[in-house]
């Protein structure tokens, strides 16, 4: 039988304290009646012998410590959930706010979920197909990964994530395939984009969103990913389908989690972030990944802007340690209208190597991804000693290398963001740009791989 208590003592920005109750337990959700009959929840987000800290999601204005009542319901926060949730938008509560009719969900999940043991993870191996030539070909996204991309204030990271969330698939037509979108904290105007992105090219047959929106309480921005994990992980591990989780922003989940805990009067870690912040990206990062004996997959896409254009932020310094590898957009690029505006040189995928050759893309692979790689930052050096020195300081080669550079930006990464191009396509591009570099600098590539494929044209015309 539930409890109902009258015991309010103190109410802190988001946090209520709740004084002489029993058998509660952490997690535990939470009823709260005010004085007019309206009705919000919350959670337990702490313990202390006979006093429970209640964290309010619709926040607490209006509340009247003597006459609020509290039930505790015996369970945590939970996601009912069915495949009847693809094609639908929910709030960061995961409430549906298309105007579509409530789901009937097949089951609850607790949403706070756990990551996936170790034991149980299977090595992520196989290719997902973004359709973006830096991605696809010299980032490569595998199953079970988590594939961070960071971004900067005023860079265009949402037109980038709805691109992926449009273009992504999986090679093997058998498979299902599904994109799970969180937007956290974003504005009423980005919403409106993503939303009527997602309908106008389709996506949103094939999609599951939740949207918190920037003047939603800030304590629904911490539920906001985990909702969407849970419907994740129902899609892959029950259904078999492969999963694309997007979640963006992840700062402004930070933030949502330094607000609470300096309402809560914790001791402040790094740039005032609370000193459990790596645990709680990681308890959310490590529910994506591929399990033993299951068809289904996790992938991960977080975006996060980099405070100040800091790599070295708290925010994306954890997220580069827990995630595999990251995607960096680069405000010079972007400047000079290149979009995505993806910065090719630090950007790094830990696990790129494992989703690509023959039978997954394409045998030359590997070899044109390196050689590629090779001659861009050659030709980033060289297009800096041609404007302090001139090109009569320059060897052919060199000069060779600049022309790289300037024509890869241009014509392999300066796709916009409504091209779509298959792996076969990314590759073929490469090694057309690949003609400029004289054949003795390929240094990289196998001889039998450039015969193949750098020399077919005249292999052709010569037959």
């Amino acid at each position: 039988m539930l409890k109902e208590y009258k015991s309010v003592s103190e109410v802190v920005g988001p946090l209520m304290l709740v004084e002489d109750v029993s058998g509660v337990d952490y997690e535990e959700l939470v009823d709260i009646e005010l004085q007019t009959g309206e009705r919000r929840r919350g959670r337990v987000i702490e313990i202390d012998e006979n006093n429970a800290v209640v964290q309010l999601f619709e926040g607490s204005s209006g509340i009247n410590l003597k006459s609020t009542s509290v039930r505790f319901l015996g369970r945590p926060l939970e996601l009912g959930v069915s495949e009847d949730m693809i094609g639908r938008t929910f709030d960061g509560l995961g409430r549906p706010i298309d105007d579509g009719p409530s789901i009937i969900p097949e089951e609850k999940r607790d949403v706070n979920g756990v990551a996936i043991n170790p034991v149980s993870r299977d090595y992520p191996s196989e290719f997902i197909q973004t359709g973006v030539s830096t991605i696809d070909g010299l980032n490569t996204l595998v199953r079970g990964q988590k594939l961070p991309i960071f971004s900067g204030s005023g860079l265009p990271h949402n037109k980038f994530a709805a691109q992926i969330a449009r273009q992504a698939k999986v090679l093997n037509d058998s498979e299902d395939f599904a994109v799970v979108f969180a937007a956290i904290g974003i504005t009423f105007e980005e919403a409106q984009f993503f939303r009527q992105d997602f309908e106008k090219t389709g996506a949103l047959d094939r999609s599951v969103m939740f949207i918190n929106l920037a003047d939603d309480p800030a304590i629904e921005r911490l539920s906001t990913p985990k909702m969407a994990l849970t419907a994740a992980e129902y899609l892959a591990f029950e259904k078999g389908m492969q999963v694309l989780v997007i979640m963006t922003d992840m700062t402004n989940y930070a933030e949502a989690l330094r607000e609470v805990s300096a309402a809560r009067k914790e001791v402040p870690g790094r740039r005032g972030y609370p000193g459990y912040l790596y645990t709680d990206l990681a308890t959310l990062y490590e529910r994506a990944g591929k399990l033993k004996g299951k068809p289904g997959t996790i992938t991960q896409i977080p975006i996060l802007t980099m405070p100040e254009n800091d790599i070295t932020h708290p925010i994306p310094d954890l997220t580069g340690y827990i995630t595999e590898g990251q995607i960096i957009l680069s405000n010079e690029l972007y400047n000079q209208g290149v979009n995505p505006p993806v910065s090719i040189l630090p950007s790094l995928s830990r696990l790129k190597d494992k989703g690509i050759g023959e039978g997954k893309t394409r045998e030359d692979h590997a070899d044109t991804m390196n050689q590629i790689y090779a001659a861009y930052a050659s030709g980033v050096d060289a297009r800096e000693l041609q404007k302090i020195l001139g090109d009569s300081a320059l060897s052919k080669a060199d000069l060779a290398f600049a022309e790289f550079a300037k024509q890869f930006e241009e014509k392999y990464i300066n796709q916009g963001f409504y091209t779509n191009r298959s792996i076969e396509d990314t590759l073929n591009l490469g090694w057309e740009l690949l003609k400029i570099i004289p054949k003795s600098e390929l240094k990289r590539i196998d001889d039998e791989l450039i015969d193949k494929y750098l020399d077919k044209d005249e292999n052709k015309k010569e037959s």
